[in-house]
Formats: structure tokens, C-alpha cells, sequence
């Protein structure tokens, strides 16, 4: 068993088992058939649900709830959900196939201005809080690049 196995199984689930069950219903247990096999695929609805985490369970006082970063809330959603359980001991392995395969997907975004064309919106890079840009993100499968862009 490596560490990181053995750190999650004997570590008390810090997100509530009924907000996991939420968040799974949500972003996980109902993939397509052809997603379900697909850890990248599963990593980026994992990405999806750690977002809505965030955004409505760890801004919501009456939770208590800390955020965490998509490692450890990726770690809660495989050991909660049966079928990624057996992946919980290559987790890391997992995390770095998807993000070297997240990082070959295209972005799309734009620039926008204020009527006046005085000012214009950048956003904050999550990861390196130095980096502003303007706002884009990833093109989804089949998705014209415009949409994408319309989109973020």
C-alpha cells in the first residue's frame, strides 16, 4: 500500500458523505457508457464538481466547509465512489496523465471591453495568482472554437 493509498483510507472524509453523493450524482455517476472507463474523462468531470464545490459549497458559511485542491477532493471522489476505488493507490499517476493530456486541448476566450472601450476585463489565473489574463477555456469535443469562446 503506498502512502497515498494508505493516507486516504485511514483519513476521516473532511466533505460530507452527502455532499459527496451530491457532487457524484452530479458529475460522475452519469457519464456516458463510453466515459465511464476513461479516467482523463472522469478527471475533467472530477475538475467540474471540485468547481461547483467551491463555488457553492465552500462559499455557503452554514457548511463550514474548507476548500481544498483538486488532489485532495479528486482522493475523497475515488475513494467514494465504488468503481474508482481500485484506482486510489495509482491516483498521483492518474493526476499527471490528465493534466499532461488537459494541457494538448486548445483554449478559446476573448477580449472584452466596456462600451466606452476604457476598460477591459482580465481574469486571475487560479493557480499562479501573479498571472492575469483574459478569459478562455478549454474547447470541449466537437465544439467550434467560437462557441468556446462565446461559452467562457
Amino acid at each position: 500500500m503506498t502512502s497515498t493509498d494508505n493516507s486516504i483510507r485511514h483519513s476521516k472524509h473532511s466533505i460530507p458523505t452527502d455532499i459527496l453523493d451530491d457532487l457524484c450524482s452530479r458529475f460522475i455517476i452519469n457519464l456516458p457508457p463510453e466515459d465511464r472507463g476513461n479516467l482523463v474523462r472522469i478527471c475533467f468531470q472530477i475538475e467540474l464538481a471540485h468547481w461547483f464545490y467551491l463555488d457553492y459549497y465552500c462559499t455557503d458559511e452554514s457548511n463550514r466547509l474548507n476548500p481544498c485542491g483538486i488532489r485532495d477532493f479528486a482522493a475523497h471522489i475515488f475513494q467514494h465512489v465504488p468503481q474508482l476505488r481500485e484506482h486510489i493507490r495509482n491516483l498521483d499517476e492518474v493526476l499527471v496523465n490528465w493534466r499532461e493530456y488537459k494541457q494538448t486541448v486548445p483554449t478559446y476566450g476573448a477580449i472584452l471591453l466596456d462600451s466606452d472601450l476604457t476598460h477591459v476585463l482580465l481574469v486571475q489565473s487560479y493557480w499562479t495568482k501573479a498571472s492575469w489574463g483574459f478569459p478562455k477555456g478549454k474547447v470541449n469535443e466537437d465544439e467550434e472554437p467560437w462557441k468556446c469562446a462565446a461559452r467562457e
